[in-house]
């Protein structure tokens, strides 16, 4: 049921925007806590992912998960080990494990990043709403056992192991709803 809500509003969305459907699409529920992916508008998987600890918000410094309609605008991180830390879009060419507890302890970036460009004026693109400039990506956390609850600073974060699946599965220009709010 969740799920079919969000895939109503993705698709009421596209039409709004004169937008066609990409091959393959994601859909990001906050309120369960849950990533969908499909494929020639079929269901594949499901992944449990964390969205922000503060409410959902498009707006700038507020460390909120970003609402809407997104697409995938560039991945990063190919062929790095997993769980490689990843600062500023960089490989750091060290895993999570080998930091000191005190920085284990940060919430870090970690195994891939698959950077999101907002595609709604005045939602998720441009002014203090731009998740491209917020730097709102989906990508890999060293805190797994958070996964399932509210836990990141606005993005949207996954286990290594699926977050090395989906990189593999999607491409620039991947569509992302998020949506189911409360």
């Amino acid at each position: 049921m969740i799920m079919r809500v969000c895939f109503e509003e993705y698709r009421s969305t596209l039409l709004s925007l004169s937008m066609l459907e990409s091959e393959k699409f994601l859909l990001a529920s906050i309120k369960n806590q849950k990533l969908s992916f499909f494929q020639e508008g079929k269901f594949k998987r499901d992944y449990i992912m964390s969205s922000s600890a503060k409410p959902p918000s498009c707006t700038e410094n507020s460390l909120g998960t970003p609402w809407g309609l997104h697409e995938i605008c560039e991945k990063i991180g190919d062929g790095e080990p997993l769980g490689t830390v990843f600062i500023g879009r960089k490989s750091q060419n060290k895993t999570f494990l080998q930091y000191s507890s005190e920085i284990q302890n940060e919430n870090l970036i970690t195994t891939r990043i698959l950077r999101l460009k907002g595609l709604q004026e005045g939602i998720n693109r441009g002014g203090d709403k731009d998740s491209f400039s917020r730097y709102i990506y989906i990508h890999g956390t060293n805190h797994e056992k958070r996964l399932g609850q509210p836990a990141s600073s606005g993005c949207l974060q996954l286990s290594n192991i699926n977050m090395l699946q989906l990189f593999d599965l999607v491409e620039v220009g991947t569509h992302l709803w998020i949506g189911e709010l409360d």
